[in-house]
């Protein structure tokens, strides 16, 4: 990872953005039982830390090359991509998971013209599916679209298809095994939950089944 991963972690761990529990897992909408719970959503509330991870971001996407608009991924990309698009000056849209039924039926809000590059700005990465349907609509409109920037990726098998299948470049402030390590070292897992916690990741949809989990929140 990068210079800013465990700086990244820390801040998400002390503002409770991620949550563990490996004796009583958490259920996601899907149905999948997972031992974490990520709630990137929560930087909103606290404006130090939101402007802290908006500078890494912007480190990281100047790092990479120059862009002309700042895209967000609806919704939980939208408030970092309009902070990252205020800081560096540049143009914003938001990317719908579908058209509207309604109006004007538009997937994309905002002005975007062809040819123009674009940074998906995306808060959690797990399947990739929603931000990979993101870069699909950007490149309908004639635009390029190559990089995708997030907070955090769990590194899901899925995820990496998903990427691959669709030309797609992840450039992650953190990852899902150096949150779990930074969470060991403050106390805020204990050692012995670490292994299965890890596990999820590998396989999240059969981690519920091999480790015979039959409730959850």
């Amino acid at each position: 990872m990068n210079n800013y991963s465990e700086k990244t972690a820390k801040i998400l761990l002390d503002i409770k953005a991620v949550s563990f529990n490996a004796k009583k897992p958490f259920r996601y909408s899907s149905g999948m039982l997972s031992p974490v719970y990520t709630d990137c959503r929560l930087l909103m509330g606290y404006p130090k830390e939101r402007i802290l991870i908006r500078n890494l971001y912007v480190r990281m996407i100047q790092s990479t090359g120059k862009f002309d608009v700042i895209a967000g991924t609806a919704t939980a990309g939208i408030p970092h991509a309009s902070w990252i698009a205020d800081k560096l000056k540049l143009p914003m849209i938001y990317v719908r998971g579908k058209a509207k039924n309604h109006g004007k039926g538009n997937q994309i809000e905002g002005r975007l013209q062809k040819k123009q590059k674009v940074a998906v700005i995306e808060d959690l990465i797990s399947t990739g599916e929603s931000s990979s349907e993101t870069v699909r609509a950007i490149r309908k409109e004639g635009a390029k679209s190559s990089y995708i920037f997030s907070i955090i990726t769990y590194g899901m098998n899925k995820s990496k298809e998903n990427f691959k299948a669709n030309g797609i470049k992840l450039i992650s402030l953190t990852d899902f095994p150096t949150v779990v390590k930074v969470a060991e070292r403050i106390g805020y897992i204990k050692i012995k939950d670490k292994d299965i916690i890890l596990q999820w990741a590998k396989d999240p949809a059969s981690w519920g089944k091999k480790n015979k989990y039959s409730s959850a929140r």
